[in-house]
């Protein structure tokens, strides 16, 4: 028995919950994917499949054997995609975490080119704003809007999401156009709360004009913890939004959407992806760091903050 040909069997099993499936994507037979299975776990003395004739359902004790072999097969694959004639394609599979709106609206649009580039390049990729054990889950690298608080990752600034004030004109039809953030806060006006990851809270808003600065919570009847759901929300009706300007751009072209409190001004909201240290910083991985880097230059660059120098 090849003992990583048996893992990779074990892993497919579990990732398309069918032998047939598994088999189709290693392309050998589903004879061959059982009886590795069957190997491996007489090799290890415990069951790591529960089969029955309509469903595989993995065990406790495959579930943590599957954790470990999914790494076990990735430092692998690193280290051979390590060698030089080997990076010069990259290739293998890559686990990422992104949030949903950045995946729909500007990622998952430009991957064409991606895969022109790298077409042996599989991308498994998580489309949220939970937070992620980059080790335990084995994922390789996140992007994430906001400051990066984990001080055990590496984290690279790869852009500036500007963010504006938006409400739908069905809204501001009853509830009036506010003037001053200040209307915000107890009164007959609601905003549509965002839930961050971090603290499962609403997390106030500051705006500045000229030397005045207020910061906002706002009332809210529906607080919600995705970038989407927030959009729909505001599309909807039911409150004013903050949102980056990318997502929105479409819907106030069409007048779904009205700018608000223009002369007010937002922070940026930094953008970063983030990798575990000792996470080899594979081919297959700095190739699509890159990528994202050259992309969000396009749509959200970072901003230089260093001060103007008097003359």
């Amino acid at each position: 028995m090849d003992r990583f040909d048996a893992m990779q069997a074990f892993v497919r099993v579990v990732e398309t919950g069918s032998f047939t499936k598994a088999a189709e994507t290693l392309r050998i037979s589903k004879t061959s994917v059982t009886q590795q299975v069957q190997q491996l776990e007489a090799r290890l003395r415990v069951r790591l499949l529960n089969r029955t004739t309509r469903k595989v359902n993995v065990t406790a004790d495959g579930a943590a054997y599957y954790e470990r072999a999914l790494r076990l097969l990735a430092d692998l694959d690193d280290a051979e995609t390590s060698l030089s004639a080997a990076a010069a394609v990259p290739r293998g599979r890559l686990r990422v975490d992104v949030p949903s709106p950045l995946a729909l609206m500007i990622l998952i649009p430009a991957l064409p080119d991606f895969y022109a580039k790298y077409p042996d390049i599989q991308l498994d990729m998580g489309v949220s704003d939970r937070r992620v054990d980059l080790i335990g889950e084995n994922v390789d690298c996140v992007v994430r809007g906001g400051e990066i608080t984990d001080q055990s990752l590496i984290a690279r600034h790869v852009g500036d999401l500007r963010l504006g004030v938006y409400a739908a004109p069905g809204y501001l039809e009853r509830a009036g156009i506010p003037t001053h953030p200040s209307e915000l806060e107890n009164s007959h006006h609601r905003v549509v709360g965002f839930l961050w990851a971090r603290t499962g809270k609403p997390t106030p808003y500051v705006m500045q004009r000229q030397d005045e600065q207020v910061q906002v919570h706002g009332r809210y009847a529906l607080a919600v913890d995705d970038g989407n759901a927030c959009l729909a929300a505001g599309l909807a009706g039911l409150g004013i939004i903050w949102l980056p300007e990318y997502m929105v751009r479409t819907h106030l072209a069409n007048g779904e959407l009205l700018p608000l409190l223009q002369d007010w001004r937002l922070d940026e909201m930094p953008l970063y992806l983030a990798f575990p240290p000792n996470r080899h910083v594979s081919a297959k991985l700095r190739v699509f760091i890159d990528w994202v880097i050259e992309l969000m230059a396009q749509h959200a660059p970072v901003l230089d903050r260093r001060p103007v120098a008097d003359h």
